[in-house]
């Protein structure tokens, strides 16, 4: 069940919109909660979770704690918690660090990374997008050492087509493992995805080869027939090319960021006071 927690004014800020009537949900002392609201505020508590996509019963918390928050509000205000010193330096604070997070979110929106700085960025660090080196296996998986060994002798001999042929014949019959029925087809995987005596073995063998002894894991005894290696090749550049796009617009902005603040240092007057108390104390 989504938690509801509260939430901080910068966390469920967003743009203003215009209000139509089928996107209020709850009017309260004459208020408007809309969607939008609630929307924000499913945003900010599950960042992967959408208002619309919740259960009945969930909108209904969702509802019930946007009302509570409006007559909550309504109360404090009735109060006097405006009026209070403290109430007026948290809401400078707050309106502080909005605007920095609105000015920010402006300078990052500025960025601007062209499709040839991007495919040049790629084409330089193509290491850093490389798909690694897999196999593709099929293994048969029996209880005994010695019926891994019966296996083995009856796929002596044999080659190319026929070899594929007869391990997958082998497989159905005898493999007690949940790829038997697929022929021991275990599809593609990378290095470390399966147990370390199995891999090693994979990865000792030429396409077309199978282990000429029994692999003994945790699983029991493995005879594997080796179809065919992935060399590591580099993502296409266009499946990457957002991502690229995304973390230059990152250092852009960060580089843009370090000037500016290197700049405003200079010229404003900054008195570090815990130097200045040090230096009275001595």
């Amino acid at each position: 069940m989504l938690k509801l927690a509260k939430t901080s004014l910068l966390a469920v800020a967003v743009m203003a919109t215009s209000v139509v009537a089928s996107d209020i949900l709850v009017t309260v002392n004459g208020k408007n909660i809309t969607k939008q609201d609630a929307e924000a505020f499913v945003s900010a508590t599950a960042p992967n979770a959408h208002f619309e996509q919740l259960a009945p019963q969930q909108q209904e918390m969702v509802k019930r704690t946007l009302v509570e928050k409006v007559l909550f509000a309504d109360l404090a205000k009735k109060e006097g918690i405006e009026k209070t010193p403290e109430f007026k330096r948290n809401m400078q604070k707050i309106a502080d660090e909005l605007a920095v997070n609105m000015w920010m979110k402006k300078q990052m929106d500025s960025a601007v990374v062209s499709d040839s700085e991007a495919k040049a960025f790629y084409d330089k660090n193509k290491e850093k997008f490389m798909v690694p080196e897999t196999v593709h296996a099929r293994h048969i998986l029996v209880k005994t050492e010695k019926e891994a060994k019966d296996i083995i002798n009856q796929l002596k001999g044999l080659s190319g087509d026929k070899l594929k042929a007869k391990f997958i014949e082998l497989a159905k019959a005898k493999s007690t493992g949940p790829s038997g029925p697929k022929g021991g087809d275990l599809g593609n995987f990378r290095k470390g995805q399966m147990v370390p005596e199995f891999s090693k073995a994979v990865w000792s063998l030429k396409p077309g080869e199978i282990t000429t002894k029994p692999v003994k894991t945790q699983f029991g005894y493995h005879v594997i027939y080796l179809e065919e290696k992935n060399a590591a090749k580099p993502v296409a550049y266009e499946t990457v090319k957002e991502k690229i796009i995304a973390t230059l617009k990152q250092q852009q902005f960060a580089k843009k960021m370090s000037e500016i603040a290197k700049e405003l240092r200079s010229k404003a007057k900054i008195v570090d006071m815990s130097k200045a108390v040090e230096k009275t104390a001595k």
